[in-house]
This record gives C-alpha cells, sequence and structure tokens, in this order.
C-alpha cells in the first residue's frame, strides 16, 4: 500500500469512528466521558489532517487536506517603540495588588 492508501484508509476508519461516536452521544447524551470521546475522536481527525498536510510533499500524496489547514496564522508586527503611558493610568498591575494615586 502507499502512503496515501493508508492515508486513505485511516480517514474512513476515523470517519467511521466519528459517525459512531455521534450515534452513541444521541443515545447516552452529552456526559463527560462522552464529550471526552468525542474530543479525543476529534483531535484524531485533526491530527491525521496534520499528518496528511505534512506528508503532502512525499511522491503519490495529494497536496493539503484542506485549504489553509495546518498552515500557521499570518504574524502581526510588533513594534518596539514604547506603548503610550496613558493607555494604562486606570489599570492595576497584576501581582502587585491595587496601587491608585501618586503616593505609590
Amino acid at each position: 500500500m502507499s502512503v496515501h492508501d493508508d492515508l486513505t484508509s485511516v480517514q474512513r476508519c476515523l470517519d467511521d469512528l466519528h459517525r459512531s461516536v455521534r450515534r452513541l452521544e444521541q443515545q447516552l447524551g452529552t456526559g463527560l466521558e462522552m464529550r471526552r470521546v468525542r474530543a479525543d475522536a476529534d483531535r484524531l481527525r485533526e491530527s491525521l489532517a496534520l499528518l496528511r498536510d505534512g506528508a503532502a510533499g512525499l511522491p503519490g500524496v495529494p497536496g493539503p487536506a484542506a485549504p489553509g489547514y495546518g498552515r500557521l496564522p499570518d504574524l502581526v508586527p510588533v513594534p518596539d517603540t514604547p506603548y503610550d503611558s496613558s493607555l494604562w493610568t486606570d489599570s492595576d498591575d497584576e501581582g502587585l495588588g491595587a496601587h491608585h494615586g501618586p503616593s505609590h
């Protein structure tokens, strides 16, 4: 079997698992245990998508599972210039307690 075939097989199994978990959830409700099982199944699907994206460069493996999935978010530059101190005049410094007024 090729990597693509293996990934496709695992995807089918996870799709079956997702359907089974959904049926169980309808029968058993959404208690803590059920939420954990659903979260684990969702995490497996996400992990497989990441694995597929990572293997996309290998021969016989198609591109990413979904457009933009697994892509890092665009970076937002943060300037090195100091912030305007007037933005923080009415805020408290966490961990130091509330110090108000010019005497502190």
